[in-house]
């Protein structure tokens, strides 16, 4: 395979979490193979990462505490070859014309941009301010030597100047991080809390392929995908009462090794399932989750316009949730995260009852419509596809209210 196939693996599988060349969510893969020679041990470390943890392995142990405790996700479907494309991407030398220099730069250093002009400003700033007191003092001696009667030096807590400057600078440094900050504010990307039973989505989605409509169904009927019942989970465990599966074993992000007979057991101690006399022989009591992906007031989402009508799998906000143990907030859900994904997401136009409504854009994706003369022509507003930004989805009414 060759390495211009390994970059659309990277772009596609690591491009979120790494760059080539700088330390992102996760360290830079430039020199990734001369830091781990053993290719089979990177292989492992990429297909399932947690597997190698709990190996003891003691590079990419330091490695996980240095970028504290971030998962990474398990790649298991990619092959070896897969691997071995992105790897030699990754250490294919870049061009050096003055034009791939420039995209580079720009592509692997345009997040630093805005640091580097508030050091080069700050930088400035002092430059100024010592250039200001070097003028008073030269100044000062000129006046001394032609007997020009000197003022009285105005202090620095007192010369207007220097108040301006200062207070313009504070104005843009707090008006910079307030800005940030209400950004920022109630997003929870990455956000994994510990739950009170350890549930893993990748031996119920993944191994198991349970729908996730099964135990979600309101993510098809209404707003709300809705934590599922406690009934919903002894369906099942009123027969399966120990984790059988030796094969996959079950750990935290932490690396620790999980028991899941004993989280079974706290299961049947919240429901109050006797598994020896098999029936409910104490108190349930509610399972107290802790919720992980939460939207502000404002803002108005509903589940079942995205799956039913919009045909939307849940990785598209929840990641590659079949493949995780511990569930995290994949996506920030930020409004401008929503709005591109309305821009450049397709409707499933044609063979949609939902969107039968809009007899306009069905009009203008046939190939061919009647003139006046009722002679069949080639459509000259024909569209290709539609996208939900072209049915209104960015208008600000659909999402607030």
């Amino acid at each position: 395979m060759k390495a211009q196939d390994g970059k659309a693996l990277f772009q596609a599988n690591c491009a979120s979490c790494h760059a080539v060349n700088k330390d992102l969510t996760g360290p830079a893969l430039a020199g990734i193979e001369e830091r781990v020679p053993d290719k089979k041990l990177l292989h492992a470390w990429i297909h399932n990462n947690q597997k190698v943890l709990a190996s003891g392995n003691k590079y990419f142990n330091d490695l996980y505490v240095k970028y504290n405790k971030t998962p990474m996700q398990v790649f298991e479907s990619l092959s070896d070859a897969d691997i071995d494309a992105i790897l030699k991407y990754v250490s294919t030398p870049v061009p050096t014309t003055p034009g791939a220099a420039a995209a580079t730069e720009t592509e692997e250093k345009g997040s630093d941009n805005s640091l580097l002009f508030g050091i080069l400003s700050l930088i400035l700033a002092v430059i100024t301010l010592i250039l200001l007191q070097v003028n008073s003092n030269l100044k000062k001696l000129s006046d001394d030597k032609e007997g020009v009667p000197a003022f009285e030096p105005v202090p620095f807590y007192r010369n207007k100047t220097y108040i301006t400057l200062f207070t313009l600078v504070l104005f843009v440094v707090g008006g910079y991080y307030t800005i940030q900050g209400a950004i920022g504010l109630g997003r929870n990307k990455n956000y994994q809390p510990e739950q009170p039973i350890f549930y893993s989505h990748k031996v119920h989605a993944g191994t198991n392929q349970i729908n996730c409509l099964y135990c979600h169904g309101g993510a098809q009927l209404g707003k709300q995908a809705n934590i599922p019942s406690l009934n919903i989970c002894m369906n099942c465990h009123m027969a399966i009462n120990e984790y059988s599966d030796k094969s996959e074993k079950l750990y935290r992000e932490d690396g620790t090794e999980v028991n899941g007979t004993e989280e079974i057991k706290k299961l049947y101690s919240y429901t109050g399932w006797d598994a020896a006399q098999k029936k409910y022989a104490n108190e349930p009591k509610p399972i107290e989750w802790v919720r992980i992906h939460n939207l502000p007031d404002h803002v108005y989402f509903n589940h079942s316009q995205h799956v039913v009508a919009g045909k939307q799998a849940c990785q598209t906000c929840h990641g590659e949730i079949q493949k995780e143990n511990e569930v995290y907030q994949f996506a920030d859900l930020s409004m401008g995260w929503c709005i591109n994904c309305h821009r450049e997401t397709k409707v499933q136009f044609t063979d949609n009852k939902f969107y039968s409504i809009y007899e306009k854009f069905h009009d203008q994706m046939k190939d061919s419509i009647k003139n006046k003369d009722g002679e069949m022509i080639a459509n000259p507003h024909k569209l290709d596809s539609i996208t939900v930004e072209t049915i209104g989805g960015t208008e600000c009414q659909k999402c607030h209210y």
